[in-house]
């Protein structure tokens, strides 16, 4: 055996305390950082809304390499492709001939109502359906009238065209309402469920824009434009709409409105004779749609979709061209 140099136990024992004291520095500040990170999140992570980290952890996507737009678009685009993968489109076509970001048509409606006339249900049940995007009373900003004629129909009918093809571009007014005023965008699930989480991005026309065009479908509903007014809407041959009237006994529809506290002092909601007046005006204009757009014009009584909410369901979507949807079914079920 060699004879071990003088003082060689001491020197190894140093070393060895050495390490033992490096190791647990290094474990004492990894767990200081853990401690430090789980109480501060990164920056980077911490700046996102929770609907951004949640799809961003869904679909595997780097937090660095999208901006928020780009995953929500990434993501809406993967479920509609999921909830629509046996979709029985018109035709048997797939879902890109009715997505305008593939440059399809989607199919579109638009209800024309009045006031506590049961059009939010109706709205609603068009909404149930996957895929549908929905814009829900977009000349809110209008105040309680009806818009008969000039000087509002133009602008109003400028917007819904606009909306309908999914272009928020020029829609300054109606964006700088919808800040103020979450009822407009509430009521499309699809966009709201983003808004929530940063209100910011619902009020960027180009994510909107982008947005809007996933969907295959779109519905409108409006109480405030009257229904001659809709045959403007109905030849533009690229928009292929579909209007729906919906009408009420005014006797209910009155007594309704009486107990909201928006419409009394208003002329065109609380006088009898201007609803009257109206609705002689739609009846019109429905016989003169009805020979003109037979396969895309309808009329509609609330009594009958209260009394067969299933039958009626079934015929509007025959209308638009597509069948009862098992969703549909659950909102009116859970109705």
């Amino acid at each position: 055996m060699g004879i071990e140099p003088p003082g060689s136990y001491y020197l190894i024992k140093m070393v060895r305390r050495k390490e033992l004291f490096r190791t647990t520095l290094v474990a004492l500040v990894c767990l200081l950082l853990i401690a430090l990170y789980q109480k501060n999140p990164s920056p980077l992570i911490r700046s996102r809304p929770a609907t951004f980290q949640a799809i961003q952890i869904e679909d595997d996507q780097p937090l660095e390499e999208h901006s928020l737009k780009e995953v929500i678009i990434n993501a809406q685009r993967s479920r509609l492709r999921k909830e629509l993968y046996d979709f029985k489109f018109p035709s048997n076509r797939p879902l890109a001939n009715f997505a305008m970001e593939d440059g399809g048509q989607p199919i579109r409606t638009i209800i024309f109502s009045t006031w506590r006339s049961g059009s939010t249900f109706l709205g609603d049940v068009l909404n149930a359906l996957p895929g549908n995007y929905y814009h829900y009373e977009p000349l809110m900003d209008y105040g309680i009238i009806q818009i008969r004629g000039p000087p509002d129909a133009d602008s109003a009918l400028t917007r819904l065209k606009s909306l309908l093809n999914c272009d928020y571009t020029n829609l300054y007014k109606y964006i700088e309402y919808a800040t103020t005023h979450n009822n407009l965008l509430r009521h499309n699930k699809r966009l709201w469920a983003h808004c929530e989480a940063d209100h910011d991005i619902c009020w960027d026309r180009e994510f909107l824009n982008q947005f809007c065009r996933l969907f295959p479908f779109q519905s409108v509903k409006t109480v405030r434009l009257r229904l001659k007014l809709a045959e403007a809407l109905l030849e533009v041959k690229s928009l292929n709409v579909k209007v729906i009237l919906l009408i009420r006994d005014p006797r209910g529809t009155l007594q309704s409105r009486k107990h909201r506290d928006w419409c009394p002092g208003e002329p065109d909601c609380d006088q009898p004779n201007y609803l009257c007046s109206d609705m002689v005006s739609d009846y019109s204009a429905a016989i003169r749609l009805k020979e003109l757009y037979p396969s895309r014009f309808r009329a509609l009584r609330y009594e009958d979709i209260c009394l067969n909410p299933y039958e009626i369901a079934e015929e509007v979507f025959n209308f638009i061209g597509i069948t009862l949807h098992p969703q549909v079914i659950t909102m009116l079920v859970k109705s």
